[in-house]
């Protein structure tokens, strides 16, 4: 399998997880990088009208953590550590987290992520370690997808949403 293939087969995983479903996010793979942008609305704020952190988090480990398992093409790779700072609060746009590997053995990788608004301004930043796993990439659901007529649309996810929480 060729790398390219490899960073588009994660791209297509990513996607088919069905929490994405509700954040709409695009993401690119390359060597040792990924980034994922997903545009700003209204209900993922908090209370006090900006994004909420957990957001925050999951954009910064999924950049890192695809960063990083662009580099192994066997398994999954897994969070170890993650570490977050808050550096600005966002109401509107796009958030972009750009997922860097700075360091590579054959037991750990290091990746470091930065998260930006619209205008290219810092918002937040992070890091991560992630390790090989025994999970083979072949049998995560979405990486083996097959494509008809060159595009690929992500599946439904098959957990029912609540008609009410009543």
């Amino acid at each position: 399998m060729s790398n390219e293939e490899h960073y588009r087969k994660l791209e297509r995983m990513y996607l088919s997880a069905p929490i994405n479903e509700h954040y709409e996010p695009t993401m690119h793979v390359s060597e040792g990088r990924a980034e994922v942008t997903i545009p700003v609305r209204p209900h993922l704020f908090h209370a006090a009208g900006a994004v909420h952190g957990a957001l925050y988090f999951k954009l910064l480990d999924d950049a890192a953590f695809f960063a990083a398992n662009s580099l192994v093409e066997d398994v999954f790779v897994l969070t170890v550590s993650f570490n977050v700072y808050f550096t600005r609060p966002i109401s509107g746009g796009k958030m972009k987290a750009i997922g860097q590997v700075v360091h590579h053995s054959r037991r750990l990788l290091i990746a470091e992520a930065e998260l930006v608004d619209s205008n290219g301004t810092e918002i937040g930043r992070g890091s991560g370690t992630f390790m090989r796993s025994n999970i083979a990439l072949s049998s995560v659901p979405g990486y083996e997808a097959v494509i008809n007529g060159g595009e690929y649309n992500s599946p439904k996810p098959s957990v029912p949403k609540p008609e009410s929480l009543g």
